[in-house]
């Protein structure tokens, strides 16, 4: 029988063993993905210098020869652990700055248990920030020192450095950090004022729960899950990328809850009256203008972010009083910026380059 023109059946033939092949390598690495857990996170070498409540203080140990004087102190999201910067050897984020001569410190962030639900913003800013500072010092006999902010960890930040500007923060990193909530549209939809009644919502459960924070999230994509899920599948045979999946995936899903004060004035200082960007936000009665900031400033700000996209983040370097400051967009998403394999080429050399300067 003649093949149909323009139809190599030798090759055809090699296509469908190829195919087949893969489709049980597919198989076998799918009952592997389901026999077994992902690899394990978080794991360059720390000591807990303090852990109260919802806040945990770790000092990572170092890891070069020579160190910068002044050392890193990294305030994380408080909705998300700290392990995205601290994947698996080689691909962490504070593996990369302790290689490079840095002494990290990270102010993490535990589940707020069910009496911890009247924390509020000024004891996140007021008294965590400040106590670990303090701790930081102390650890390190040195005065000064460099904060790194990653998304609402960025916000509290600023918070922290507009308030304490005569303090000791030498320099302010900020990574993917909103300004103008009226620009974080879906955010701004789901917490309208017209519909979404906080006062109730807080009054009545406590504690924001997880799931309700997670699917605010995957809104802004909502097809993005059942998507990833069809990319994992295809690729399940290679080993790597299922490795950097189970990586991301496990870090996206794993969400905290907020305490429900906090949120309280999360939603209506910042998402209703957008007070950070206007220049009206105090904290426990003291006024959190950014001008105030005048330290050294780094806003690393990511191309395609959907979670904080870049007409949320792009008034922080104007609004700020620093004359040394910077705005730097590189390519990747929100959580691609800082993790993973775009980040080690784009955003940590830039990141080591400027605060290299500026440690000694």
């Amino acid at each position: 029988m003649n093949a149909p023109a323009g139809v190599d059946l030798a090759s055809l033939g090699e296509r469908i063993q190829s195919e087949v092949q893969r489709a049980i390598q597919r198989s076998i690495k799918g009952v592997e993905y389901f026999s077994t857990s992902g690899p394990p996170l978080g794991s360059t070498p720390k000591d807990i210098l303090r852990a109260r409540g919802t806040m945990n203080l770790y000092h990572y140990r170092p890891l070069a020869d020579e160190i910068y004087r002044v050392p890193v102190l990294i305030v994380m999201a408080t909705t998300n652990r700290g392990y995205i910067l601290d994947m698996v050897p080689g691909q962490s984020f504070i593996e990369f700055l302790l290689r490079r001569g840095y002494d990290v410190y990270m102010l993490d962030w535990s589940a707020p248990k069910p009496e911890e639900k009247n924390l509020r913003m000024e004891d996140y800013v007021l008294d965590f920030i400040p106590y670990c500072v303090r701790r930081v010092q102390e650890d390190s006999g040195e005065q000064d020192l460099s904060v790194i902010g990653y998304c609402f960890g960025g916000v509290l930040s600023l918070l922290y450095g507009s308030i304490f500007h005569d303090g000791p923060m030498k320099n302010l990193i900020c990574f993917t950090t909103p300004i103008d909530f009226r620009e974080m549209k879906l955010f701004s939809n789901f917490a309208d004022r017209r519909y979404f009644d906080v006062d109730h919502l807080v009054d009545s459960i406590g504690n924001v729960p997880p799931e309700m924070i997670l699917s605010s999230f995957e809104m802004l994509r909502p097809a993005s899950r059942a998507a990833s899920q069809v990319q994992l599948w295809d690729n399940i045979w290679n080993d790597e990328y299922v490795k950097s999946f189970r990586m991301f995936d496990r870090w996206a899903t794993d969400t905290l809850p907020l305490a429900g004060e906090y949120f309280r004035t999360i939603t209506k200082d910042l998402m209703w009256e957008n007070k950070l960007y206007d220049g009206t936000m105090s904290v426990g009665g003291h006024v959190a203008d950014l001008a105030n900031i005048k330290v050294p400033i780094l806003h690393a700000v990511a191309e395609h972010d959907h979670i904080v996209p870049y007409d949320a983040a792009k008034h922080l370097i104007p609004k700020v009083g620093s004359s040394d400051k910077e705005e730097v967009m590189l390519k990747g998403g929100h959580v691609s910026l800082v993790a993973g394999a775009n980040a080690i080429k784009r955003l940590w050399p830039k990141l080591d380059s400027w605060l290299g300067e500026r440690s000694t």
